[in-house]
């Protein structure tokens, strides 16, 4: 299925690993023109044959200097993909001090604020597109981490918001939210399955092993990043035109409800 994104441009952030990482990927090998912001650039991305800029999107300074970049270097930005955003870490809600809180909310909405609010003037000159990467979390909240949760259900909320004020603008802004996603998030040795598994005094590959169980997930396994880069590349494409103010679950079953 051709998407017709061929010659377009596209704003990736956290696109140094994981999502990030594969919907660079993705949209490049559809033809488009891509910047990749990241904290770290890594050897990845600089591979990925997109434009890699170094931002850290807790710093207002820093998100407006790498969006000037990437507009500069990409000429008008015809799609976002905010997925920059702090992993989630199994704290308690009474041992989370405030200071934790407004980091993980630093990333997770403001970095996406920071970001949205500096694509849009070309995204609407070019009837263009957001997607918001969120979690389950935001419809599931779980007891740990109370923090991430919160913030991702801002951020989906956010999304519906931003799709309502500039639809008539020809913007269409929608959110993947994905379930347990095969990411150094679970693998990495100072991951939040590292900590989780610490925390719980198992070993770290038997306790990623058991989170499919675990979490009810109906497939059974982990999604992969590439199914995620899929869905976004699937979403800013003319062939989901009649779709925004959505929040399309990709996550093997793992949410039961309606």
């Amino acid at each position: 299925m051709d998407l017709n994104l061929s010659g377009r441009t596209a704003v990736v952030t956290g696109a140094s690993r994981g999502i990030g990482l594969a919907t660079v990927r993705t949209l490049i090998g559809e033809g488009m023109r891509v910047v990749g912001v990241a904290r770290r650039v890594t050897p990845e991305l600089e591979g990925s044959g997109a434009v890699a800029v170094a931002a850290d999107l807790r710093s207002g300074t820093h998100a407006a200097a790498a969006m000037s970049e990437a507009l500069t270097e990409l000429g008008g930005v015809d799609v976002l993909v905010n997925n920059a955003g702090s992993a989630a870490d199994p704290t308690s809600f009474l041992e989370t001090d405030e200071a934790h809180w407004q980091e993980i909310f630093d990333l997770n909405l403001f970095g996406a604020i920071r970001a949205s609010q500096a694509a849009l003037p070309s995204l609407i000159e070019r009837r263009g597109s957001i997607v918001n990467v969120s979690s389950i979390n935001a419809r599931v909240p779980a007891a740990a981490p109370a923090a991430y949760s919160a913030s991702k259900a801002a951020l989906t909320a956010l999304s519906k918001s931003l799709a309502e004020e500039f639809g008539a603008q020809g913007v269409r802004v929608n959110t993947v939210s994905p379930g347990p996603i095969r990411t150094p998030l679970w693998d990495g040795p100072d991951s939040f399955g590292a900590r989780a598994a610490t925390a719980g005094g198992v070993e770290q590959a038997d306790f990623v092993a058991g989170i499919p169980d675990l979490l009810g997930v109906t497939i059974g396994r982990f999604g992969e990043p590439e199914e995620v880069a899929s869905l976004i590349a699937f979403l800013v494409s003319d062939l989901a035109a009649n779709i925004t103010g959505a929040d399309v679950i990709v996550d093997g079953g793992t949410v039961k409800g309606l």
